[in-house]
C-alpha cells in the first residue's frame, strides 16, 4: 500500500482526537502512578501539533511528521514530550523527502521511533512503560510485511495486540520513570504511556479507512 500526505495527516488529526477524548481518562491513569498530567500534556501537544499543520501545510510525510514531532518537543511536558517528539522526529528522518512511502517504509520508520524510544528511556520490555506496547506491535508489523501481508490485511490483529499489550502492564511493577519510585504500589495499574500508544497504533490504523 502506498500512503501519501493525506494519509499522515488523517493519522495526526485522528491520534489528536483520540486523546482529546481520553484526556481525563489518561490523567487518571497517570494520577495513579505517575504526575498526572498524561492526558493533559499529550492533548496540549497534539492541538499544537494540528495548530502548527495547519499554519505551515507541510507536503510531504517527513515534513508532517517532523511539524508534529516539533510541536511536541515544544509543548508536552514531562517525559511523554521528548519520547513522542522522538517518536515523530524519527520517522521523519526515517521518511526524508519522498512524497509518498509503501508499508515496508512505515514499518522501517516505527522501528526506528522504537529505538529511539529506548535509546531515550533506556526501557525494555517488562519495566511497564510505552516499550511494553511498542516492541511486540512493531516486531508484529515488521514479520507479517516482510512475509507478504500489508497493513490494511492485519490492522484488525495489530490494534488487538496493542490492547491486549496496554492491559498487560496492569499486573506489571514499574520499573522506569516515576511509577517506578512507587514499587509494589504500582502493581495492579495500567500504565498511560502504554495506553497512549495503544492510540497510536489505533490511529495508524483508522487512518487507511479513510478517503
Amino acid at each position: 500500500m502506498i500512503y501519501d500526505s493525506n494519509y499522515f495527516r488523517r493519522f495526526v488529526e485522528i491520534f489528536a482526537k483520540y486523546l482529546r477524548e481520553n484526556k481525563e481518562y489518561l490523567t487518571q491513569l497517570d494520577a495513579a502512578i505517575g504526575d498526572g498530567d498524561h492526558g493533559i500534556n499529550m492533548e496540549r501537544g497534539a492541538r499544537t501539533a494540528l495548530e502548527r499543520l495547519g499554519s505551515t501545510n507541510p507536503k510531504t510525510p517527513g515534513e508532517i511528521m517532523r511539524t508534529v514531532g516539533m510541536a511536541l518537543l515544544s509543548s508536552v511536558g514531562g517525559a511523554a514530550g521528548p519520547l513522542y517528539g522522538t517518536v515523530f522526529m524519527r520517522m521523519s528522518l526515517a521518511f526524508g523527502s519522498r512524497d509518498h512511502v509503501e508499508d515496508k517504509d512505515l514499518i522501517s520508520a516505527l522501528e526506528q521511533a522504537l529505538l529511539g524510544i529506548k535509546e531515550l528511556g533506556k526501557a525494555e520490555v517488562g519495566d511497564k512503560t510505552m516499550v511494553d506496547v511498542w516492541e511486540p506491535v512493531v516486531n508484529f508489523l515488521k514479520e507479517n510485511i516482510e512475509n507478504g501481508k500489508t497493513l490494511p490485511e492485519i490492522c484488525e490483529d495489530v490494534v488487538a495486540l496493542a490492547e491486549e499489550c496496554m492491559k498487560a502492564t496492569i499486573p506489571l511493577q514499574a520499573r522506569k520513570g516515576r511509577a517506578s519510585y512507587l514499587g509494589e504500589r504500582s502493581i495492579g495499574h495500567q500504565d498511560p504511556g502504554a495506553t497512549s500508544s495503544y492510540y497510536f497504533f489505533r490511529s495508524l490504523c483508522e487512518a487507511i479507512g479513510g478517503e
